[in-house]
């Protein structure tokens, strides 16, 4: 299979691609440059990679034009919620314009590949009620920049099935974690702290936001198996949940890593002020995605901590 993945050099492109890769399919991606990040040049034997910025509509036309992909995945976009309240210019820019323009240059390309957007649970906001979980006809209360402008990329991707007739499925992902992931992101943050402080390049003292949220967590690997399946069986102009279904609270994603610390670690919690109205308890229905596809994810909260844990030990070593 032909594959083009959008934002292939970032935490859950370069996941997919090895997924795809070890599948067998023909690989290529686009990213803002042509140059593989240290922690993924293991893929450059596998797959092609185009510079390209998504909103260089005859940029992006051409290198349809060069990959003929059968299948599309866009991933590409901006993903930081806190970082969207401080630029959320960019954080629209990225999400809803980058997105219609590269819908524009599939219209003109002339190539027709089955698309994926891969879009966020955070489109939801908070429940109705506590313990409630979202399924794909909940109302959407986007609380940030970056729930808000991902949003409107969902709502932009379904119109564009209907006024140019292209195959798009939705896939509406609640929180994933696991290893290679950036700092910005909380459990991330947990682990580098903590393995900086075993190897004593900290104080064994960590610094954290609010921990009170509740998120809906699943392991990326297990995220990514999804979308080869949603294209598989998926049906064109329909969103479809994935995450595990259960959530839990960001103190107790902590927890879990200090159990596995080597040394005992204080905790000091400052919180940010510009994140006060951001989605507190996100928890996904999946049943319609299971019906569809048979995806359940695999891999235990633990093993993936474990994992995040072990990836930044060997970067603090």
């Amino acid at each position: 299979m032909r594959t083009l993945i959008t934002g292939i050099t970032g935490f859950v492109g370069g996941h997919l691609a090895e997924r795809l890769a070890a599948a067998g399919h023909s690989l290529a991606g686009v990213g803002r440059s042509a140059t593989w990040p240290g922690r993924l040049e293991h893929l450059a034997g596998t797959a092609e990679l185009h510079a390209a910025d998504l909103l260089d509509t005859g940029r992006v036309e051409d290198v349809l034009k060069q990959v003929r992909p059968e299948w599309l995945f866009h991933l590409a976009g901006y993903a930081n919620t806190g970082g969207s309240f401080r630029e959320p210019g960019s954080c629209w820019r990225d999400n809803l314009d980058a997105t219609r323009s590269l819908y524009d240059a599939v219209v003109r390309s002339g190539v027709r590949p089955r698309i994926l957007f891969v879009s966020t649970g955070l489109i939801y906001g908070d429940p109705d009620a506590p313990d409630a979980a979202c399924d794909e006809r909940t109302t959407l209360k986007p609380a940030s920049p970056y729930a808000a402008s991902k949003a409107a990329a969902d709502i932009v991707s379904y119109q564009y099935t209907r006024s140019a007739g292209l195959d798009i499925v939705r896939v509406r992902l609640f929180n994933q974690i696991g290893p290679r992931q950036s700092a910005d992101y909380a459990v991330a943050n947990f682990a580098r702290q903590i393995a900086a402080a075993e190897m004593r390049r900290q104080e064994p003292a960590m610094t954290t936001g609010d921990l009170s949220a509740r998120r809906d967590i699943t392991d990326v690997r297990d995220m990514v198996a999804a979308f080869p399946l949603l294209l598989e069986k998926g049906k064109t102009g329909e969103a479809y949940n994935a995450g595990r279904g259960t959530t839990y609270r960001i103190q107790e994603l902590l927890d879990r890593l200090l159990a596995q610390a080597t040394i005992p670690i204080e905790v000091r919690q400052a919180v940010e002020p510009g994140r006060k109205a951001d989605t507190t308890i996100t928890r996904a229905d999946t049943s319609k995605l299971r019906a569809a596809t048979g995806w359940e994810p695999h891999i235990a909260l633990d093993q993936t901590l474990a994992d995040i844990l072990a990836d930044w030990r060997q970067q603090a070593g």
